[in-house]
């Protein structure tokens, strides 16, 4: 995987300029035809994030023609993961049945040192929230303690870049961060007993609450994520691109994120100044945002349109989403985290109005194509592939949502960038 950049972000889109200056010098030195850019989603370790772009990337130079010159970038910018999570595509042998602890669920170690990482001004909100999981109480009040501490602690400030950041296809709060704590908490430990190895967790009121609880404190800190991915994306990787085209016109860029990764490099094309031609492709994988979010119009409201509303025509070649119906993170919790307050969707049609696009696509957008995994891709255009038949693997809350390393999907990228082949 050489040559190899990477590019740090800060919370606010910043990025390290020593890092930029390096991959502008080095790409030309290094006379760089095809410029792979990668972003992780929610993986809050270097170290993770390095060792997914090395095994996505390993295919990718026996891949290419002779003509070809290779360049990657690893994008890095300060995301969370819970250390509950499995992460299948890290170890392909590792057991990726979620282990939960007897008595239901804690803030564990390393899951509130990487919070406190994530959000290193709220050590005695974290500390509280810890407190509450541990007793576990049976009093309603401690459940809507803990539902407001959660609130506070992805609230941003005012003066914020990252604040108008959230929404893909509509403004407003998640109903998780606004209704009754109590209620919100219900719904998702239905929505993860659904879906759980371990049924016995679920048994009485006292532990089906603090469950859901433990998962709003998780779907609350992924919106955060979120919308950081947003803010990295338009004002950091965006602008860079738009550099690097200006100083190297002829290196052809291809984009690839997953999960936020796929939002923080959708929204980089709205940050791009407009005239940039240098993004030949993009390439979704498990895209954990609204699949509207390129749609001219909302099919449930004509009069607004996705925040990404023609972002996709910015693209020299074709907007790929990889999707998968084994994505259970997308596919179920998803959904009930993204539903805004104030709606009136029922259960029934929540995925209708608030699915991910890394669950079923691309959604509402005039001309688009949808294939299977090994079909041929398109050359522009909106294309969905469904790759059910490799992202399949990963046990609860998430499922698949993180099975993405395979040679397939390496593929994908080059059909989707023109990328001259072997």
């Amino acid at each position: 995987m050489e040559p190899y950049w990477e590019l740090t972000f800060d919370a606010d889109g910043d990025v390290d300029t020593a890092q930029r200056a390096q991959l502008l010098s080095g790409a030309e030195r290094e006379r760089v035809t095809d410029l792979l850019f990668f972003a992780h989603g929610w993986n809050n370790e270097k170290r993770d994030a390095r060792q997914l772009y090395r095994r996505f990337f390993a295919p990718c130079p026996g891949m290419s023609a002779s003509g070809v010159r290779l360049g990657y970038v690893g994008v890095l910018w300060p995301a969370i993961r819970f250390a509950d999570e499995p992460i299948p595509d890290y170890d392909p042998s590792a057991t990726v049945t979620a282990a939960a602890p007897p008595g239901g669920p804690v803030l564990d170690a390393a899951t509130r040192q990487a919070l406190a990482r994530a959000f290193p001004e709220e050590g005695a909100t974290l500390d509280r929230i810890a407190e509450l999981l541990a007793e576990r109480s049976e009093v309603p009040t401690r459940i809507y303690e803990f539902g407001r501490l959660v609130r506070e602690l992805v609230s941003l400030r005012e003066t914020s870049p990252a604040r108008h950041f959230g929404e893909d296809t509509g403004a407003g709060e998640p109903a998780m961060l606004t209704d009754d704590a109590v209620q919100v908490c219900e719904v998702f430990a239905a929505a993860l007993a659904e879906h759980t190895e371990r049924p016995e967790l679920f048994g009485s009121l006292r532990k089906r609450l603090w469950s859901g609880a433990h998962e709003l404190l998780r779907q609350g800190t992924y919106y955060a994520m979120k919308r950081r991915a947003g803010a990295v994306g338009q004002l950091g990787l965006g602008p860079a691109i738009g550099l690097l085209a200006a100083d190297a016109p002829a290196i052809r860029v291809h984009l690839i994120g997953h999960s936020f990764g796929g939002r923080l490099v959708s929204y980089a094309l709205r940050g791009m100044p407009a005239d940039v031609r240098a993004v030949k492709s993009v390439t979704l994988l498990e895209g954990a945002f609204s699949h509207y979010a390129f749609a001219g119009r909302l099919p449930h409201d004509r009069t607004r349109g996705g925040a990404l509303a023609g972002m996709q025509h910015r693209i020299d070649g074709p907007l790929v989403s990889c999707y998968s119906h084994f994505d259970d993170a997308l596919g179920r919790l998803y959904p009930l985290a993204s539903k805004l307050a104030g709606d009136s969707t029922s259960f029934l049609n929540l995925w209708e109005r608030w699915g991910a696009i890394g669950y079923n696509g691309i959604r509402a957008v005039d001309g688009g194509k949808r294939i299977k995994l090994g079909e041929k891709v398109p050359t522009k255009g909106c294309v969905s592939i469904d790759a059910a038949s490799v992202v399949r693997r990963g046990g609860p809350p998430s499922g698949a949502h993180s099975d993405v390393c395979h040679e397939q999907l390496a593929h994908v990228v080059f059909a989707a960038g023109r990328i001259a082949r072997a």
